[in-house]
């Protein structure tokens, strides 16, 4: 492994290897995303572009007949960034959205505190890597990586803990309403936990005054998460767009209006959902309203009921002519759901593809319906790359025991099978007493069908007496081998604890800033070198 001596220090290179395995190899991937993958004519009917470089071209060619309110974009876009010292290739990139010829690539996730899970990098990284593909394939346009932040989120117990070393670090606060516009008081006392397990790696003190001048310097969780994705992300050209923005939110004043007043969002999916979960179970249903209503500490559904629109868990309500004036005067007050938050962030940009993980693909197949009713480009759904990073520790002990990484995607019981099956070269098994008593059997069938064709079943009975104890024999004779490998046993809990904590996959899981601080942008630079385009396989990278 290289190493770089710096005033005295030793940072290591990180070089890395990558194998990949289908989706189906892994077996944590549900049916319709295999489908979907394998592009199944049961799912044609729910998207309109596949994820090709000729569904982009596609998509390229819907979206230059509807395009976005640009200059809207961009000057919102200069207001964020206002103060923010961001790279040049940022900027660049948000002058460009004022041209017909510029599209996005987009993805979007939540605020979670320090990002939250390791899927937050891999799929802003694979935004950022088919930008700059497309670009060297199509140099005719320009192609802008974006981060949607969906900061209106209301969902402290997802957003507000992380994994570290396998504890979960909780922030306690009593706020309530958008975790974007909660105040980032009480962070502190996690960063100096962080502080203590990190800083004594290469890139922990940088990391630990990153967390405070982002966190701690910030008035709220959305401005605090913006701060540290463009500190991550500016020099590949990443722009992040925060959408709890009244001016942008006017871009859906037809739709919420609609949505509100004749429920045209919650009968359009429905169709849809009725197609889609004849094959499949659906992953989001629509509610009659699909708003929120979003003030101070506040973000509950509005629901309609006895003439009235009713602020659930709160004693707030309105009238019809009431909320469409709320509506017109106060237009940030209203957050879509998950339902139409996808709408929302193709109104708004000029987009082209949306790069999301399983459950988010899911949900947009439920959504084509929604956006034919009202006319806006449905885009390229790309599930976003995933990662099982294993560090040369892991790998060797791997290899100690004659295994390969991709053999840990198996459970621990067939790993140890395979493991004692190996070591006793197959003397456990009684494939030659079965294949033998088989062949005694065949010729006792044919015995007695020269005799009579009646005595075939009693021959056959028989046959399956005798098999059955020869089989169960076989299974007792493993177990009892099995426990004489309890070492061998300790060694592959160990090893798949470390690589599938929980039992779950390692990206839903660990958080980027224990690798962060051991390689610092090495580590970003590495998952973005092996970051696949369009080509849907889960990548193994040994570090």
């Amino acid at each position: 492994m290289a190493r770089l001596v710096i005033l005295g220090s030793i940072f290591l290179i990180m070089d890395c290897n990558s194998t990949n395995l289908s989706y189906e190899q892994t077996g944590y991937f549900s049916k319709i995303i295999l489908d979907y993958i394998n592009q199944s004519n049961q799912l044609a009917p729910f998207y309109q572009h596949a994820a090709t470089m000729e569904g982009i071209r596609a998509a390229i060619q819907s979206r230059q007949y509807a395009q976005p309110n640009r200059e809207l974009l961009v000057k919102e876009l200069q207001k964020q960034y206002e103060g923010i010292p961001t790279t040049a290739a940022v900027q660049k990139n948000i002058a460009l959205l004022s041209e017909p010829n510029t599209f996005t690539i987009t993805t979007a996730h939540q605020p979670a505190i320090f990002t939250g899970h390791l899927y937050f990098v891999y799929k802003i990284l694979h935004v950022i890597k088919i930008a700059h593909a497309l670009k060297k394939e199509m140099p005719e346009y320009q192609f802008v990586p974006v981060f949607w932040m969906g900061s209106e989120d209301a969902d402290l117990d997802e957003l507000g803990h992380i994994y570290l070393g396998g504890e979960k670090l909780v922030w306690h606060t009593q706020q309530s309403g958008a975790v974007g516009r909660m105040k980032t008081t009480g962070l502190d006392q996690l960063i100096h936990r962080i502080e203590g397990e990190l800083s004594v790696q290469p890139y922990g003190a940088k990391l630990i005054q990153l967390l405070r001048d982002c966190y701690l310097q910030s008035p709220d969780v959305q401005t605090a998460t913006f701060k540290l994705i463009d500190a991550l992300f500016a020099q590949y050209g990443l722009v992040v767009i925060i959408p709890d923005n009244a001016h942008l939110k006017r871009v859906m004043h037809a739709v919420f209006e609609d949505d509100l007043l004749h429920q045209e969002t919650a009968k359009q999916v429905q169709k849809t959902i009725d197609a889609l979960e004849k094959h499949y179970k659906v992953q989001a249903h629509p509610r009659p309203v699909n708003l929120f209503y979003l003030k101070n500490e506040v973000r509950e559904l509005i629901e309609p009921a006895d003439g009235h629109y009713h602020v659930r868990n709160t004693k707030i309500q309105f009238s019809k002519e009431e909320i469409l004036a709320e509506l017109q005067a106060h237009p940030e007050r209203f957050s879509p759901n998950v339902i139409l938050r996808g709408l929302y962030q193709e109104m708004v940009l000029p987009n082209i593809a949306f790069i999301g993980g399983g459950g988010e693909t899911a949900y947009w197949l439920e959504l084509k319906g929604l956006f034919d009713h009202y006319k806006v480009p449905f885009p390229v759904l790309v599930l976003r790359n995933s990662f099982l990073v294993v560090e040369k520790k892991w790998q060797e002990k791997i290899q100690k025991m004659g295994l390969d990484t991709k053999d840990f995607f198996q459970t621990e019981q067939q790993l140890l099978t395979r493991l004692v099956s190996r070591q006793k070269n197959g003397e456990l098994k009684l494939k030659q007493e079965l294949d033998a008593t088989i062949q005694l059997y065949t010729l006792l069938k044919n015995k007695a069908a020269a005799v009579d064709q009646s005595l075939m079943q009693h021959v056959e009975a028989l046959q399956a007496r005798t098999i059955k104890p020869l089989q169960e024999l076989e299974k007792k004779l493993l177990r009892a081998e099995k426990r004489k490998y309890e070492s061998e046993q300790r060694q592959i809990q160990a090893i798949r604890s470390a690589l599938f904590p929980q039992g779950g996959l390692q990206e839903r899981i660990d958080n980027f800033m224990p690798w962060y601080a051991q390689w610092g942008p090495d580590f970003i630079q590495n998952i973005y070198n092996h970051s696949l385009t369009f080509r849907p396989a889960f990548t193994i990278m040994e570090c």
